[in-house]
């Protein structure tokens, strides 16, 4: 099944994808219109999805995707590819307090890309303007993905996606 972005808002679009492959394309998409200093903020809930897309971005930044693992225990990761991707899961934080003791100035350094997984639990810490994207399971093989803009900077990278093909699936 071809998908395809809606916009649903002027800072907001969503699509469907039917398979793993279809969260690695869109990962793979919206990684094309990103740059050194913007963060994404990624939600949804356990199997969603989140590190595969996680994957999908540092793959197309240059980083082998059996490098990227989900740093539940670590917390962050750091992958070098053409630029440095920092991502952070939040998910065993006791509070989001303790998100801001783990280094933001570095974690959102302008010389990388941050993806921040379970970004809805410490929202208060994150920078006004981000990428937000969360996926929400609506089978065991399908998912909708929702992208928002929260600022001038992520807003340019939303309009830009509007601006892409579809990406295409094995």
């Amino acid at each position: 099944m071809m998908s395809v972005w809606v916009q649903t808002s002027d800072d907001r679009v969503c699509c469907q994808v039917v398979s793993e492959a279809g969260t690695r394309a869109v990962g793979i998409q919206i990684a094309e219109g990103l740059s050194a200093g913007d963060v994404v903020a990624l939600a949804g809930e356990l199997g969603a999805g989140k590190t595969r897309f996680v994957k999908a971005v540092a793959e197309a930044w240059g980083v082998l995707p059996e490098d990227v693992n989900s740093p539940t225990f670590t917390l962050i990761q750091e992958y070098e590819g053409r630029i440095m991707i920092r991502h952070c899961d939040t998910y065993r934080l006791k509070n989001a307090e303790e998100f801001a003791d783990l280094g933001l100035d570095e974690l959102f350094a302008s010389d990388g890309i941050a993806l921040i997984e379970w970004a809805d639990r410490v929202v208060e810490y994150l920078p006004r303007d981000r990428l937000e994207v969360r996926i929400t399971i609506d089978s065991p093989t399908s998912r909708t993905i929702e992208v928002s803009a929260t600022g001038n900077r992520s807003r340019r990278n939303l309009l830009r996606l509007l601006s892409m093909p579809w990406p295409t699936t094995p």
